[in-house]
């Protein structure tokens, strides 16, 4: 599953951010798939960099993981500006139809056609790739881990499943289509459960476990600590997460209720304590589209199917990259769910065998 989510996220940003559709779900195309490989093998040399001060003479002379890097970052690099360069053609053949497209690079494109001095092709890679890491790998994770704790809590699973049928379909049996149709911005509004989950699935397992600010002037930190121009400041927010005199004694339990009041509203935490999507100036431009689209995938997967792990007790660990991906397949274990709502307003869920 972690695989599909993230080939599936990778063809969404792609669609919406840049207009192209890369077929990653499907695997028809080579290219896509390897450019998603070098991506990740790039992600992870990235991070070593941190811990390796050798890093800089190794790219010097071009040896061990900084080879790796190069021929990772050549991949990106032919495979993006191939995208730009194909979005250039399209613009040069008709530029009255081009301007209608709503893709962001697009956008871009046209904003240069005024200005060709603006920013450059590789300006416009640095855009692609810094909407690829936002919009495929954290959502991509998020969806995983979220998965996999849900597998754990059968319970909780039901729950979401009946909240989403409750929001959408009511007492009628849909299909994907149907009820993808149903997920309005009002349904999805309707689903404070889902929106808690994914949440609490956030506190434990943040998309980015480890951030670091550089300071740009002297300054205090409220605790009194005085940092100076020129510091890096290092916070972590997946340990920050766990921490008993932050959330309670059962900090390390995944519970959903926690995030809701006695009418099971929503009520959110202050960014500076739940800081899976940073805070103040630097708070994430992309909260809500990531929020939406991980609800649209949640929703018809839970609605539809009943998850279990296919080995009851096995245990996921996470690869050290920027973005907290699991290290290895997330195998799961599928079927039909159907929901009877016909006694009394209760359910039932009755699920087939594989």
């Amino acid at each position: 599953m972690h695989d599909l989510f993230m080939r599936s996220t990778l063809d969404s940003i792609f669609t919406i951010g840049f207009g192209v559709n890369l077929g990653g779900l499907s695997q028809s195309s080579q290219e896509s798939a390897a450019f998603a490989r070098a991506f990740d093998d790039a992600n992870e040399q990235v991070l070593y960099r941190f811990f390796d001060p050798l890093w800089k003479a190794k790219r010097l002379l071009n040896v061990s993981s900084e080879a790796a890097m190069k021929r990772s970052v050549r991949t990106i690099n032919d495979f993006v500006y191939a995208v730009i360069d194909k979005k250039v053609e399209q613009m040069g053949r008709d530029e009255h139809e081009f301007a209608k497209k709503e893709d962001i690079l697009s956008r871009f494109l046209l904003e240069r056609e005024k200005d060709p001095g603006c920013f450059d092709n590789k300006y416009l890679r640095d855009i692609i790739l810094n909407f690829v890491i936002a919009g495929r790998d954290t959502s991509a994770g998020t969806l995983s881990w979220f998965l996999y704790v849900l597998c754990s809590n059968q319970r909780i699973q039901d729950k979401i499943a009946r909240e989403v049928r409750e929001a959408t379909s009511g007492d009628r049996d849909v299909g994907v289509q149907e009820l993808t149709a149903c997920l309005t911005e009002d349904a999805i509004s309707n689903m404070p459960y889902l929106h808690a989950a994914l949440t609490e699935t956030l506190r434990l397992y943040p998309a980015v476990p480890i951030d670091v600010k550089y300071c740009f002037s002297d300054d205090t930190l409220p605790d009194g600590h005085a940092v100076r121009k020129g510091d890096m400041v290092t916070y972590q927010p997946y340990p920050m997460g766990r921490m008993k005199f932050l959330w309670g004694d059962d900090a390390e339990e995944f519970r959903p209720d926690r995030w809701l009041d006695g009418d099971g509203v929503f009520v959110p935490e202050s960014p500076y304590k739940f800081t899976a999507f940073q805070a103040g100036p630097r708070i994430c431009l992309g909260k809500e589209f990531a929020y939406r689209q991980m609800k649209i995938f949640a929703a018809v997967l839970l609605c539809l199917y009943r998850f279990e792990m296919w080995e009851r007790d096995s245990m996921m660990g996470y690869r050290p990259m920027l973005t907290l991906k699991m290290d290895g397949p997330l195998r799961v274990r599928v079927s039909p769910r159907y929901i009877d709502f016909s006694v009394q307003g209760a359910f039932r869920y009755v699920h087939t065998n594989p």
